[in-house]
């Protein structure tokens, strides 16, 4: 037996379009069925893990593969590039040969950044959480060096920071298993962090996303976290497990605090949350959270998000009486929920994610309309799956859906990727545009559309 057919029939995060892809490749004048808007002008970057040798297969974690970053350049109604490479971590450069990453490192790790791609400050930032730093990219996806934003960053980052859409500042939560606290974190147009505030937790929790309102950002203390038994194994897999002695609950923290004792928590059942679509407050105090709900997390699963299938729901925040009413908005399984990124921390109508059932199973893209009550599936045929969909309104000032929904799909007839351009407003019918990869493009976490000009 090969040692592929090994990692395939012990791990389901090493199997299928899971598994890693080896080869860096550079493709010019992609193959397009259909018309790219010629509107669109930019590049779609994703980001997941993609081990550059093959772990231990019975303890390898999803979460923890080596960084690799893919993207597709538009221009002029062309897909005018494709390009896929590994950010290049201590463990990278050492296996490959290549030289050391430059710049600062935080805390035991090894610089890899593997979670999210996004654009800031004019530059292109590979993003991860729990420790380690962000990672400069070149604007055709090369390392340039890991940073801390000038010596300005004290610690931690994180995967997941909200871009105020009136200031263009960044929000994060960061987190490390040797901090009591979760820290927040404000980043300002510079890319120089601007801003500080620690808030003390009984534990050290796995928080993995933040949200953000007008006036205040969400820290979700959840019952996930960091296990020293675990850690001190010696087997290399992430340390954090279900604790759900541990309490669940989520703190409003003003915008304008410089002390985390300004914070006030808000409890609800035992559960987890990767990621809120969006939050805004409402006029008598309370905040509303939409976001994706596990029933738990790392219990049975201990190597990925594999403890039932998570769905869509409403968070009502009571701050007055430190309470969360729920409601479910929609039942079936689903992650990776998207919105109009101009309406971050504003009210929102819409609502983008990607079918995701047991066992991390990919399947059709969904829009959901919350004033409705209604959602429309996108179904990219046999075999066909969506990864995370990107909004992108149409112009600055399009209406709230009046934009393109795009996202990267894998074939699994053809063992091949696309990249998928639909219509918002038209987002059950035919796509406006398939841009066809010289490869596939593993499952993995998150991406964004960066705009060759805000």
């Amino acid at each position: 037996m090969t040692v592929t057919e090994t990692r395939v029939s012990t791990s389901p995060y090493l199997s299928g379009n899971f598994g890693p892809v080896r080869e860096e490749i550079t493709a010019f004048d992609l193959a397009v069925t259909g018309r790219i808007p010629e509107g669109l002008s930019g590049r779609l970057l994703r980001i997941g893990p993609n081990p550059v040798s093959d772990p231990d297969p019975a303890t390898y974690h999803w979460f923890t593969g080596n960084g690799m970053v893919h993207g597709v350049r538009l221009r002029d109604g062309r897909a005018e590039w494709y390009r896929n490479r590994y950010v290049v971590d201590d463990t990278v450069a050492e296996t490959l040969g290549r030289a050391i990453t430059p710049g600062p490192r935080h805390g035991m790790g090894n610089g890899t950044a593997n979670t999210n791609v996004i654009g800031h400050a004019g530059r292109t930032w590979a993003i991860v959480e729990a420790g380690g730093l962000p990672v400069e990219l070149s604007y055709d996806l090369d390392t340039v060096t890991m940073s801390d934003f000038g010596g300005t960053l004290p610690g931690s980052f994180t995967a997941h920071p909200k871009r105020d859409p009136h200031t263009g500042e960044l929000h994060a939560v960061a987190y490390y298993w040797e901090w009591e606290y979760l820290q927040y974190v404000v980043v300002g147009t510079d890319g120089r962090v601007r801003k500080t505030v620690n808030v003390p937790v009984p534990g050290r929790p796995m928080t993995h996303d933040c949200a953000i309102t007008e006036t205040q950002v969400l820290l979700f203390d959840m019952p996930v976290t960091f296990d020293l038994e675990i850690a001190m194994s010696g087997v290399r897999t992430l340390p954090y497990r279900w604790n759900p002695d541990y309490g669940c609950r989520v703190g409003l923290l003003p915008l304008s605090a410089t002390s985390g004792d300004e914070v006030r928590w808000c409890e609800t059942d035992p559960c987890y949350v990767y990621h809120p679509l969006n939050a805004f407050d409402l006029p008598d105090g309370r905040v509303v959270c939409d976001l994706v709900r596990h029933p738990k997390m790392f219990d049975r699963d201990r190597n990925g998000p594999n403890e039932g299938a998570p769905s869509l729901w409403r968070w009502t925040l009571d701050p007055a009486r430190g309470s969360i009413h729920q409601h479910l908005l929609d039942g079936r399984g689903q992650e990776f929920p998207r919105h109009d990124e101009r309406l971050v921390g504003r009210q929102h109508r819409y609502g983008y994610g990607a079918a995701f059932e047991d066992g991390a199973e990919h399947g059709a893209a969904l829009k959901h309309d919350l004033e409705r009550g209604t959602t429309e599936v996108h179904e990219y045929g046999v075999g066909r799956v969506t990864l995370e969909p990107v909004f992108v309104p149409a112009r600055a000032d399009a209406a709230e859906d009046d934009g393109y929904v795009m996202s990267y799909v894998y074939d699994a007839t053809t063992d091949s990727s696309d990249v998928v351009i639909l219509h918002a407003q038209d987002f059950a019918g035919e796509p406006l545009a398939t841009i066809h990869l010289p490869q596939r493009v593993p499952f993995g976490f998150h991406g964004n559309w960066v705009p060759d000009s805000p």
